[in-house]
């Protein structure tokens, strides 16, 4: 269970994020939504420990993370992965080298930019591309890849962590709809075949309602909504966004990614995609 107390973060004498309390169990996919400046992202970096709480606790079953240091921090980062908006990867190293950067936990920064994986390590993280159909891509330079297909390795790279919490700050902002659509499909496939906690920080309401199976509205820092996605009004979701509903409201992803089923991303697909 994933806890949080009275988390709060603030700096330059602004409150980002203001007494959020919220309990999260296991294998649930939660979209954080709310308009630019709610304080999503300050959240979601502040799980993962890229930013420190000014008050409150994280606590993952009873351990209060948000005080962890040294080893500690860095296997709760390994734990609580997590795919940024600008993927994070190293443009001119190999797609099979940004995946293997998943196992630094393991092997240390000089191990990992040397290629010294093992064998097994190597196929695991082939595994971990074919999911996300870019297996294919494997010895291939990553900025060559599309935006969309540079997100998809991002996400194979959080994999081979073997996280037990999978965070994604806006991983479909710069993306098109169909890769969005793919992107989207992968994290929830991710949810309900691996049962990996994933929480994801969305700008538009249609693509919250369609993917996560609870809603956390945020508004000036404060959790002003958290239910069900059925329990959202188009109401309550216009007094969340405020100057930015019509915006959010705006369908981002094709009709065929509503109300479907978890699936795989097939490789044609995924070419389609690229």
């Amino acid at each position: 269970m994933l806890e949080l107390k009275a988390l709060t973060k603030s700096f330059a004498g602004k409150t980002a994020v203001d007494d959020v309390t919220l309990a999260i169990p296991p294998g649930q996919m939660v979209g954080v939504i709310g308009r630019s400046g709610a304080g999503k992202s300050t959240l979601l970096r502040m799980l993962n420990r890229l930013g420190d709480p000014t008050g409150g606790q994280i606590l993952w079953h009873g351990r209060d993370v948000a005080q962890i240091r040294g080893a500690e921090l860095r296997r709760w980062r390994s734990d609580c992965a997590m795919v940024f908006q600008q993927f994070n990867l190293v443009g001119r190293l190999d797609v099979i080298t940004n995946v293997m950067t998943g196992r630094l936990h393991h092997h240390g920064f000089v191990s990992a930019m040397l290629k010294s994986f093992s064998a097994r390590e190597r196929a695991f993280a082939i595994r971990a591309l074919d999911r996300l159909g870019m297996a294919h891509t494997a010895l291939q330079q990553t900025d060559t890849l599309s935006g969309g297909q540079q997100q998809r390795v991002a996400i194979a790279r959080a994999l081979v962590q073997e996280p037990q919490i999978l965070l994604a700050d806006e991983p479909i902002a710069s993306l098109d709809p169909l890769n969005a659509r793919i992107v989207m499909d992968a994290l929830r496939t991710i949810n309900r075949e691996d049962g990996i906690t994933v929480i994801c920080n969305l700008h538009t309401l249609d693509t919250a309602r369609a993917y996560c199976d609870r809603i956390i509205g945020m508004q000036a820092g404060r959790v002003v909504f958290d239910g069900a996605a059925t329990e959202l009004s188009d109401e309550k979701a216009r007094e969340i966004y405020g100057a930015e509903a019509a915006e959010a409201f705006s369908e981002t992803l094709t009709s065929t990614s509503l109300g479907g089923h978890s699936r795989t991303v097939p490789q044609d697909v995924a070419g389609a995609a690229a």
